[in-house]
């Protein structure tokens, strides 16, 4: 029996709800919903035309609904007023296909049909910038290497403590935060779950970022690449696979402590990955960072090649510790539900035809990828991602051709929007464009 959104309004004194969804560009769209109104739209939906956000519609279109999930509801910890839902979007009796977190929800059903879940981790890296957006937002972070710097840390405690302390008071299990890679970047972590979860958290994390960061008189982005010169924001996401309570990527004998079934998962992503790098990596900044030469701390801490290692950092895909794998390609711009459908869709090409990986690699892929000629390289531009997904008959068929060509159409009038005024060259400074159109991914 689903949860009475109105009941529960009454007994947490909510006086309204963000019904919201995630489109295809990955930007979060909602109405605010008086809490006396919630009966009647937890039934049907709250209404939205898709044309108006990227959607892939016309204004002829019926109106689509977007019809909350009761189990993803959180009370917003910084103003108790207002609670924050997660939606599947329909339009006429039917899900809208290409909406993101009904393309996950699609995923996890097949994955279902072998009494089996997905649950991943993500790792959520920003940078707190001027309200401009133009430079980061404290000065005094200077280093080289800044990784870990204490009192870089420190002199963002309110802030950081704040974003803690709501993901604490939400039940979310958040163990650790830190200054990352690069001058006024973090990264916050909190505790893996099913995999839509992880998705609906991660949505809301990235709002929730933003919001505080705002309170504070600062600017949060996750934008793959907004400095030239500094690592960029990675999200990697940490996989596995349950049957219940046993985790079935884990296997005690094998020498990195994966099972069978786990390198038949990692096939598939490693095989899709170049065509996935279009949901992973879906904006021309992306494309900054993956493939990109070192920054100022030394190391991109991206990747370029396709490949899988044990715990090693240089590679896409790292094995840090037996019963699950790290993939480090997605970046901050990702859609929260394309990143876990992608990864899942994968996955399950690769159960189904038991894809073996190869031997994982243990050099250090920085500084020995020349000895490594024909290992697959992940693609240059967005342009060349979108065109391995249009070519990859494998995820055409398990999200659907329509929805594909969609994503891929709205992407094209991106990049020709982009060509019209720019030219995308990595060796020179980080464009107007992006910076305008990203900074807010």
């Amino acid at each position: 029996m689903k949860k009475d959104l109105f009941k529960i309004a009454k007994q947490k004194k909510i006086k309204y709800f963000l019904i919201s969804f995630v489109d295809l560009f990955g930007v979060l769209r909602s109405k605010l919903v008086p809490m006396h109104a919630i009966k009647e739209m937890q039934v049907t939906g709250a209404g939205f035309a898709g044309f108006a956000a990227w959607l892939d519609m016309t204004p002829a279109d019926s109106d689509m609904f977007g019809i909350p999930d009761p189990d993803s509801l959180i009370q917003l910890p910084w103003n108790k007023e207002v609670g924050w839902l997660a939606s599947d979007l329909w339009m006429n009796g039917k899900p809208v296909e290409a909406s993101p977190r009904v393309m996950l929800k699609r995923q996890i059903k097949e994955l279902a049909k072998q009494g089996l879940i997905m649950k991943s981790g993500v790792e959520c890296e920003y940078f707190l910038i001027s309200p401009n957006g133009e430079t980061i937002a404290d000065p005094r972070d200077t280093q080289s290497k800044p990784c870990y710097d204490q009192s870089a840390l420190m002199r963002r405690y309110e802030l950081i403590k704040e974003i803690c302390d709501c993901m604490i008071e939400m039940g979310w299990g958040p163990y650790q935060n830190d200054h990352e890679d690069a001058n006024g970047q973090f990264e916050m972590n909190w505790d893996y779950s099913d995999c839509l979860t992880t998705a609906d958290r991660h949505t809301f994390f990235k709002y929730m970022v933003k919001t505080i960061s705002e309170k504070h008189g600062l600017r949060a982005t996750f934008m793959p690449k907004p400095f030239h010169n500094l690592t960029g924001n990675g999200c990697h996401a940490h996989i596995s696979v349950w049957q219940g309570k046993k985790n079935k990527f884990f296997d005690k004998k094998d020498k990195l402590g994966l099972s069978k079934t786990a390198y038949n998962f990692l096939g598939g992503v490693i095989k899709n990955a170049s065509s996935l790098s279009a949901f992973f990596n879906p904006t021309i900044n992306s494309y900054r960072r993956i493939n990109a030469p070192p920054t100022k701390s030394g190391a991109s801490w991206s990747p370029s090649s396709i490949s899988y290692t044990g715990n090693n950092r240089t590679h896409m895909i790292r094995i840090p510790d037996p019963g699950r794998f790290e993939l480090r390609l997605m970046d901050g711009s990702a859609n929260p539900y394309l990143l876990q459908a992608g990864v899942l869709a994968a996955g399950l090409h690769g159960l189904k035809n038991k894809i073996n990986p190869g031997k994982p690699l243990n050099c250090n892929m920085y500084t020995d990828y020349k000895k490594y000629p024909k290992l697959p390289k992940l693609p240059n531009e967005l342009k060349q991602s979108l065109e391995q997904l249009e070519n990859n008959k494998e995820m055409n068929k398990r999200f659907g051709k329509d929805v594909v060509n969609s994503f891929i159409r709205l992407k094209n009038l991106e990049i020709k929007e982009f060509n019209n005024k720019e030219k995308f060259d990595k060796s020179k400074p980080i464009t107007e464009w992006e910076s305008k159109n990203t900074l807010d991914c």
